[in-house]
């Protein structure tokens, strides 16, 4: 199937965005990067900022309904964190670029765009913060700062997307496992068998 012009700006975008920077990165590198001329870049794109804006709310959009559809049916805080930190582990080691955009740029963003965006990931992230609080009332957590516990939890998942590699001595299903290990300390869980890890 043929990528359209659309789809390489866009990956275009992402690829810059990640390692130059949104600053950093001019039209005349977009338009390059994308196999088009500077004119005909803007009818794919509008502004620089529009199309920043859409990468994130596509990145944001997916994980947060990709999240919610993890533990919808889930109970359990240790399996909801469990299936939270392998998504967010396992995104971000998959989609590098995309992560980078999303994590380092929401500052460039102004009015209802950043609007947008932050509504997204206080979304997503609240997801993370009910989890933390029903593990904390059933006692299986043990934290006196659940907030910043939270945010300890989501950079070092978010990290992966800067250091990762296919070629590193663990396997992501295992790098995954390694980090919901991680997590669960982090959040007090002491007793692994508690939260179904005796044997990880």
């Amino acid at each position: 199937m043929a990528v359209t012009s659309r789809e390489r700006v866009r990956r275009a975008a992402v690829k810059l965005f990640a390692t130059k920077g949104f600053h950093g990165t001019g039209i005349r590198d977009l338009a390059q990067a994308a196999k088009l001329s500077s004119a005909s870049l803007y009818h794919y794109m509008g502004t620089k900022e529009d199309l920043l804006a859409g990468i994130m709310r596509d990145s944001l959009g997916r994980l947060l309904a990709d999240a919610t559809a993890a533990v919808s049916d889930v109970a359990d805080p240790c399996e909801r964190m469990r299936r939270l930190v392998t998504l967010h582990v396992t995104t971000h080691a998959r989609q590098p670029n995309e992560t980078r955009v999303v994590d380092n740029h929401i500052d460039v963003l102004s009015g209802r765009a950043r609007q947008e965006v932050i509504a997204l990931r206080d979304a997503y992230e609240k997801l993370w913060s009910d989890t933390i609080e029903a593990g904390l009332h059933t006692g299986v957590f043990d934290t006196a700062q659940p907030a910043v516990t939270r945010i300890a939890v989501l950079e070092m998942c978010n990290a992966v997307a800067r250091w990762y590699s296919p070629r590193g001595a663990l396997s992501l299903p295992e790098l995954a496992t390694h980090h919901v290990e991680l997590a669960l300390r982090v959040l007090g869980v002491r007793e692994q068998v508690r939260c179904g890890l005796a044997n990880s």
